[in-house]
Order: structure tokens, then C-alpha cells, then sequence
């Protein structure tokens, strides 16, 4: 199990979680900014220079899960966490991370009004006998405020929230065991299978009476997705498409409406699994349809119509070339098949014969 602890920098998310380890028997303190400070001292200075912060790495947000269940495969337990995770795509790509690792969660914002922070950030002392060093790290503190006050919305919403205005480390701690122990703060991240195999995925585009496409936010992945997943064992993908639309959205829709837009083979990147995606045409959807989308809380938390243009900012790259293939497909009447979302086998060698 993983206690998350998270809140902005200066909250006494340290002092707690130091004090938490002491009262939960086979915990380890897990701090993920022991691995920023590590991609720091290994990439070249070229490539920190092109990020704000270490958690802009992609290479950061791979490595946290990655060390958290090597943690726990060498001492099983519970891991206890004290790290700030303001962005809530770092916080779904992390977390969906390890839940596809069988890694639960439980996500805890530690909040104080922005008064009763600063007041606390004024009067810490990070470096004792450091009096400029401990200044730029209350200045620095100071600054990243306001990026928790953005993020507000999304962290209470998502995390469970304990006030400690009022509140010790010792007594933030002792609050913080207890709420473990009733179950509170648990992420309800949908576990993706564990495998070492390719798989097979169908997907369905919707469309609204503007031609727009429709989008999902999964709250296990950082980027949004077509509606969709993979294709059980023994299932037919067509079949696959209708059951995801039904599970994700509430759409009933006839097997035999759907028409293949394209087949795409997507290649392995890391821990994330390849193979063939088939994209389907599931037609324009009413506005009573619209009107009636219900999304599972525990694995969608919106969805919209978007342009091939405004899904660039959306979807990464390769699901990007997808979709622009895909629309092409339905635009000329006829299937494509893409290699990563880019056009492949196209007869070339039978045109020379």
C-alpha cells in the first residue's frame, strides 16, 4: 500500500510523514525527490535546462513507480510518501502507474489557509546556520503558492483533505493513521492488466452534429483518449467497441452499425503495452444522446467534443496521427491501415508488378 501525502511545499508534509513511519509498523519513507535530485546529478545540463522543474521529466514520473514498487518488492509494507504533486496529468500518469503495478493508493492533501502558510513558511528554517540558503528556500516556497492555489480544485476533489492549521507533525501524523485505517483516501484507479504480451484495442469515434469527435479524460493516464479499450480473451473487437461504449459512456449501440475506420499497429513505449488498435465509426450522437452520457467515476472524469485541430493539445502523438488517419478513412469511404498513426502497407511493390 502507498499513503500519497501530498500539499504544498512548506505544509510539513516531511515532518508528518517522518512522524507517520514511526506509528505505522513496516512502513518506509519513500521521498521521490531523492530521484529527481538523482536525474539531476546523471542528465546533462543541456537537458535540465529545457525543463522548470524535475517533475517535467518524463523520465521522473517513469522512475517514481518504478522505484516504489522496487522499495516494496525488498521491504513489503506500506510506503509512505511526502511528495507535492500539483499537475494533476503527472498525478493520473503516476498513479495509473501503479495501479497497473497492483500498487493501492491512498491520496492525502495536508492544506492550511495560504495565511497560516506563509506564516509557516516565514518562520521555517531549512538550513540551520544557513541563513541565505534558508532564505532562498522560503522565497522559493513562497513562489509555489500560487500554483497550489490553482490546483485547489482538482486535489480536494480528488484526494482526502486534513486541515492542520490547528494541527502538530505528531498530531497531522496520528490523523493521518487513522484515516488509513477507515479506508479513507483510497484512489479508485482502474488497475490496467499486467502483461508482457501485445494486445488488441477498438476504439469508437462519436461525433456530434458538428463532425466533432469525442474525447474521454481517463483518470488513470495523463492524456485523454479516444472511448474504447482492449479486446478480452475470446471477444470479438467489434463486440469489444460496443461493451467499452456501454461501460464508459451508457451507449447502446448496434454491433452491426459500426463501420472500421482504421486498423493501427502501435509499437511499445516502456512499461505501456503495443499492438493493433482498430478504430471504429460509431455515428453522430443525438442530443438527447449527449444529453443522457453517464461516465463511470472511478475510471472517467470528462469527456467533450473536439476538432482534429484542438485534439493536437489532447492526445499524444501517436493517438494524434490515429485519429487524423482515421478521419481521413471516413472521409473517403475507405479503411486505413496505420503503423503508429502513420499510413503503411500501401501497395507500392503490387503497382510495380
Amino acid at each position: 500500500m502507498i499513503i500519497w501525502v501530498n500539499g504544498t511545499f512548506g505544509v510539513g508534509k516531511s515532518s508528518a510523514c517522518r512522524e507517520l513511519v514511526e506509528l505505522l509498523p513496516g512502513s518506509t519513507l519513500y521521498d521521490p525527490e531523492q530521484v529527481g535530485d538523482a536525474l539531476r546529478r546523471i542528465l546533462p545540463a543541456r537537458r535540465l535546462a529545457e525543463v522548470r522543474d524535475y517533475q517535467d521529466l518524463p523520465a521522473w514520473r517513469r522512475l517514481v513507480p518504478e522505484v516504489a514498487a522496487a522499495v516494496l518488492a525488498e521491504a513489503p509494507g506500506t510506503l509512505v510518501v511526502p511528495m507535492t504533486l500539483l499537475r494533476e496529468a503527472y498525478r493520473d500518469e503516476i498513479f495509473g502507474a501503479l495501479a497497473a503495478r497492483g500498487l493501492p493508493v491512498h491520496h492525502f492533501v495536508l492544506h492550511a489557509e495560504e495565511t497560516i502558510l506563509r506564516e509557516r513558511i516565514g518562520q521555517s528554517e531549512e538550513y540551520p546556520g544557513d541563513p541565505e540558503a534558508s532564505e532562498a528556500c522560503r522565497n522559493w516556497r513562497f513562489a509555489k503558492l500560487p500554483a497550489y492555489r490553482q490546483a485547489q480544485a482538482w486535489l480536494h476533489r480528488d484526494a482526502c483533505v486534513l486541515d492542520t492549521a490547528e494541527l502538530t507533525p505528531s498530531q497531522v501524523a496520528q490523523s493521518l493513521a487513522a484515516l488509513v485505517k477507515e479506508g479513507a483516501g483510497r484512489c479508485p484507479i482502474v488497475r490496467s492488466t499486467d502483461s508482457a504480451h501485445d494486445t488488441v484495442a477498438a476504439a469508437v469515434l462519436l461525433f456530434d452534429e458538428d463532425d466533432r469527435v469525442l474525447l474521454v479524460d481517463p483518470v488513470y493516464k495523463p492524456d485523454w483518449e479516444f472511448p474504447g479499450g482492449v479486446v478480452e480473451r475470446g471477444e470479438a473487437p467489434t463486440l469489444a467497441a460496443v461493451r467499452e461504449a456501454a461501460e464508459e459512456l451508457g451507449l447502446d449501440l448496434a454491433p452491426e452499425a459500426l463501420r472500421l475506420l482504421a486498423v493501427d499497429w502501435e509499437p511499445r513505449t516502456g512499461p505501456r503495452r503495443g499492438g493493433l488498435r482498430l478504430v471504429y465509426d460509431g455515428g453522430h450522437l443525438t442530443a438527447d444522446q449527449r444529453a443522457a452520457l453517464r461516465l463511470p467515476p472511478d475510471e472517467l472524469r470528462d469527456w467533450r467534443f473536439v476538432t482534429l485541430g484542438e485534439s493536437r493539445r489532447l492526445l499524444p502523438a501517436g493517438r494524434y496521427r490515429r485519429l487524423a488517419g482515421a478521419l481521413e478513412a471516413r472521409g473517403v469511404g475507405t479503411p486505413r491501415y496505420l503503423e503508429a498513426g502513420r499510413p503503411a502497407a500501401q501497395g507500392v511493390a503490387g503497382e510495380e508488378r
